[in-house]
């Protein structure tokens, strides 16, 4: 797969945003201290239940979007190879067959074995078209880069 057409943009803590980094040569370190992509959309008959959740392993907040989520974000903090959790660490944007492609992964685990890019979806979502392009597109972009990828359900 050829990284250089692929961009990454990272909201830094300080509320600074790096917008269309190249994937290839993003600084994991950025990756790693990146508040998260999103904000919390509450609103009265929501389908999901998002929250924070204190990890033991970050020793601060991290945010999640589903109940779902939050048994990974679970698992995560209790997994001793893991060293630092960020939820929605950077929005990834390439343009695929004349379309742009745009996907923001759930988390991004720091691990004894190296970085884990992870999506959450309900295994009944797992073989929709859509979902299935977008996590082949992101395992390929993360693999190229030597990291893991987790289709996690």
């Amino acid at each position: 797969m050829d990284l250089s057409s692929a961009k990454v943009s990272v909201r830094s803590p300080n509320g600074g945003l790096l917008t269309d980094q190249p994937w290839s040569t993003m600084p994991v370190l950025l990756l790693e201290e990146a508040v998260p992509w999103r904000s919390f959309r509450w609103y009265r008959g929501q389908k999901h239940y998002s929250g924070t959740y204190w990890s033991s392993t970050t020793r601060d907040h991290v945010i999640y979007e589903s109940r779902l989520e939050l048994a990974r974000l679970l698992y995560a903090d209790f997994d001793r190879l893991v060293q630092h959790i960020v939820a929605q660490p950077f929005l990834l944007k390439e343009v695929v067959d004349g379309e742009i492609r745009r996907h923001v992964p759930d988390f991004l685990l720091v691990t004894g074995c190296g970085l884990l890019i992870v999506d959450v979806k309900p295994r009944s979502r797992r073989e929709v078209p859509a979902v299935v392009a977008t996590s082949g597109w992101t395992r390929e972009l993360v693999e190229a880069r030597g990291w893991r990828y987790e289709l996690w359900s």
